[in-house]
């Protein structure tokens, strides 16, 4: 019987390629590398996988990246991500990626852009998979710092699809970033922002006044500002959500309080992502399964969720127009 939540094609648009480090390849990579580590075994790796909120979260996610050193690393992490990714029904992915948490510890920028495109070509030759990447600006560090990044990446900016802004949300609005982000546009990336996840709905109107995002990623508060609803679905402006990630940061209480069935209800671009899922308990699939069994989800509200990734998506018409058709064909084949 055919897994309808893993088979449908969908693309993957909220994926922090850090976050996809499971217990058993820290460990692996701690041995490969040796790093010590605060861990004595895979289980108490999984154990630590255990948070109240996003600081605690993200306190074990850069201790976890510590043992990423090699460009052979951040390929292996990326390419088995890419295999489960594939198996979830992900025909396009667009993945971040955290510069600063790594040239921070030392290692070049150059070794961790290698690893990671060089898994993009195996999984565009193993799955026939669209991929591209997102370089994340870290807001808890100051914009000059992100003007030092952006600076790093020249020599890869044509191989970026666009920036976003992640990590510590509350006290970093986005309009901190905004001189860095109108440089990034400038050199003809693509924008999108973190906002609305611990932040209030107001840093979800500096992401589209001052940023000027072509995406926004989380969003749930906007639900608290009828008139930002209202705004966003006039503007088609897509919301990259992810429902365990907001589970286990307490953003949601549980699934069944989760609000995506009344995003779409409102109108909203609403997506579903995995975020972090080597942390959050589950990658795509296991999101859109999950999700739609709490709110009772139609079979035509996972299509809509499904086309509105591709919608989302920072595709060209063609590619676009070919994953849609795909799309559409599974849609008829599964009513």
């Amino acid at each position: 019987m055919t897994d309808f939540h893993a088979a449908i094609p969908k693309a993957e648009l909220h994926l922090h390629i850090e976050g996809t480090l499971e217990p058993e390849m820290m460990v692996a990579l701690a041995a490969r590398n040796r790093v010590a580590i605060p861990f004595a075994s895979v289980e108490e790796v999984r154990a630590a996988y255990r948070f109240t909120d996003l600081q605690s979260f993200l306190d074990i996610y850069y201790a976890g990246a510590e043992v990423l050193r090699t460009e052979e690393d951040f390929h292996d992490l990326a390419a088995a991500y890419f295999d489960r990714a594939a198996a979830d029904g992900v025909v396009h992915a667009e993945i971040f990626f955290d510069p600063q948490t790594h040239t921070h510890r030392g290692i070049p920028f150059d070794t961790v852009a290698r690893g990671l495109f060089a898994a993009v070509e195996g999984a565009q030759a193993k799955h026939g998979m669209t991929v591209e990447i997102i370089m994340s600006y870290l807001r808890h560090l100051d914009e000059d710092d992100a003007f030092a990044t952006l600076k790093l990446a020249e020599p890869w900016l044509d191989r970026f699809v666009g920036v976003g802004l992640d990590s510590s949300e509350v006290g970093n609005p986005p309009a901190k970033f905004a001189r860095v982000f109108a440089a990034s546009r400038e050199r003809g990336l693509k924008l999108c922002a973190h906002a609305g996840e611990e932040g209030p709905p107001a840093y979800i109107h500096e992401a589209l006044d001052v940023l000027k995002v072509d995406r926004i990623d989380h969003g749930n508060r906007a639900m608290e500002d009828p008139a930002l609803v209202a705004r966003l679905a006039r503007a088609a402006m897509t919301l990259t959500v992810c429902p365990l990630s907001n589970v286990a940061l307490r953003n949601v209480d549980t699934l069944a309080d989760h609000p995506i069935d009344r995003m779409l209800d409102a109108g909203l671009r609403a997506t579903i992502h995995s975020d972090d899922p080597a942390y959050f308990g589950g990658y795509i699939a296991e999101n859109f399964r999950s999700v739609a069994a709490a709110r009772n989800l139609s079979r035509a509200q996972v299509v809509t969720l499904a086309r509105n990734s591709f919608l989302g998506a920072f595709l060209t018409d063609a590619t676009l127009a070919g994953h849609l058709a795909t799309l559409d064909t599974f849609a008829r084949a599964h009513p």
